[in-house]
């Protein structure tokens, strides 16, 4: 049952993507009054389509994983997540290919994986890929709780969290490594380690650079990853429906210019139209730097800290298509990977261009495993991606580069057997420059901070801002990038922004088992 007795506390969330969606749906539950504002025309922020034809290509985040997150979110709201999102679960998690390699699935079954690594690299790394995932295991366990579901972790905090013991325990999550140099503990073959390092790049990183804690990421595929009937934004709409469903008020085409201050915290935002929303508590699911580089007003730019150029994680070059495929086995999940992984980290993080050799990922839309239902006279509906630099504010990417990379994406996959046929005419792109129009203040960065270095976790802003009753979510803040990590994100400022009110006026407070 609904709390009546904080109905009359109005929540304003500024943007309709996963965070800002999943934080109304946290509130709405509780009681309160909560109006969320998106300046697009729909819901879903990143969780973008790109129409081609009669297509509506995912554009945007296409790995869905720990659907728990997005269970315990509509339990708590007293509905059933599988009633509103059909999920299929994949056998095959991904397939990697190198150009004189042949291919290498992955499955949600690890045995049937070390079984695959084995007859692909040898029985000794098919025992490593064992040892390693029971480590990956074993750092997520650690991490769920003190970290992933706190709303500000620390060290300190993590520590404590396990007592002196986690002191002792705390290199076995290796985070003073390199992810790149513990994995050369378990893989011998460059080849695995280069595959095991891409999970870097889900947090927008360098394998380089980032902490072996990111191997936690394998954990998480391994618990399952699944597609969605209908595409990612399936996702968005359900949770937009489920939270006008509990009475939040989502408006679109509503851009917001400043959010207001008055006696030393936020008390609403002000429309471009000049309209002001009251509200005695507003969350900014936008990046933060956004907000901290002033495009929310210069008051509000004191709760948040901009993601310096240097530190920003990585961009992309997409392409959205329909085409015909050839040649390679396409799996739903499929990875190209370049000759040389140092170089294309090194063009991105170092030399801020777009690798000469990169690293293709192509998600085919219309296939489950290896299953394909086509159903466009057997083309296919294609999302291709190669990670880039965060340079969107910096540098123009016009037609000729664009036409420029795009060569290079398709050689590597021709030359690893994947013929791709398709029309240019019919093929959009998206560089840096569209992501930054998309996300301001990014440089066309997609995950905020690049997680370099042992503390840059610790670097992202948790769920309270140094503002009274200003909140921030999403991937640029803590937990970190990704459809689950930005949930838990939204859930994590909702939860602090109702128990920051409970504490102010006295209220029994009944906390989000995310933060618990």
């Amino acid at each position: 049952m609904l709390n009546r007795r904080i109905a009359e506390d109005q929540a304003v969330i500024v943007g309709a993507g996963i965070s800002g969606l999943t934080a109304a749906i946290a509130l709405a539950s509780r009681g309160l009054a909560v109006t969320v504002l998106e300046r697009a025309a729909q819901p879903g922020g990143k969780m973008r389509t790109v129409p081609i034809g009669a297509s509506q290509i995912d554009s945007g985040p296409t790995v869905f994983t720990m659907r728990w997150v997005f269970e315990e979110l509509f339990a708590a709201a007293n509905r059933n997540f599988s009633d509103h999102v059909k999920l299929r679960p994949l056998d095959v998690l991904a397939r990697h290919a190198w150009d004189d390699s042949g291919h290498l699935d992955l499955f949600a079954d690890e045995a049937r994986s070390a079984d695959a690594i084995g007859a692909f690299a040898g029985a000794a790394e098919a025992a490593r890929f064992r040892q390693f995932c029971a480590d990956a295991r074993e750092t997520y366990r650690r991490l769920e709780r003190p970290f992933l579901r706190s709303a500000k972790p620390s060290l300190p905090g993590l520590i404590i969290s396990s007592g002196w013991r986690g002191l002792l325990q705390l290199p076995k999550i290796r985070p003073f490594t390199t992810m790149w140099n513990a994995l050369g503990d378990y893989f011998h073959d460059p080849r695995l380690r280069q595959l095991f390092g891409r999970y870097a790049t889900y947090c927008g990183s360098s394998p380089y650079m980032a902490p072996a804690t990111l191997m936690l990421v394998a954990h998480v595929e391994q618990e399952g990853v699944w597609v969605i009937e209908g595409g990612m934004h399936q996702l968005a709409t359900a949770l937009a429906d489920c939270a006008i469903a509990l009475g939040v008020q989502i408006r679109y085409e509503q851009e917001v210019r400043e959010v207001t201050i008055g006696a030393g915290r936020a008390n609403g935002v002000l429309l471009s139209s000049g309209e002001h929303i009251a509200g005695s508590n507003v969350i900014v699911s936008a990046d933060v730097t956004a907000l901290g580089s002033g495009l929310f007003g210069a008051e509000p730019a004191r709760a948040a800290v901009p993601v310096k150029l240097n530190e920003r994680s990585l961009s992309a070059v997409t392409w959205s298509l329909v085409a015909r495929t050839s040649g390679f086995p396409l799996s739903r999940h499929n990875v190209f990977f370049s000759r040389d992984y140092a170089a294309e980290f090194d063009d991105i993080f170092s030399k801020g261009a777009v690798p000469d050799d990169p690293t293709v990922y192509v998600c085919a839309q219309d296939r489950a495993d290896n299953e394909a239902t086509l159903l466009r006279d057997d083309a296919e509906e294609l999302l291709v991606l190669i990670n880039a630099p965060a340079v969107g504010d910096r540098y123009p990417f016009g037609p000729a580069q664009v036409e420029r990379y795009a060569e290079r994406a398709f050689a590597v996959l021709q030359r690893c057997g994947l013929t791709v046929t398709h029309d240019p005419q019919a093929t959009v792109a998206t560089t840096p420059n569209d992501f930054h129009r998309m996300f301001p203040a990014t440089g066309g960065a997609l995950y905020g901070r690049a997680s370099h270095g042992w503390t840059a976790s610790f670097r992202r802003p948790g769920a309270r801002t140094r503002i009274p009753g200003l909140y921030v979510a999403g991937g640029s803040t803590h937990p970190g990038p990704g459809v689950p990590m930005a949930a838990l994100s939204g859930r994590s400022a909702a939860a602090s922004l109702y128990d920051d009110l409970a504490e102010m006026r006295g209220w029994k407070q009944a906390r989000d088992p995310a933060t618990r």
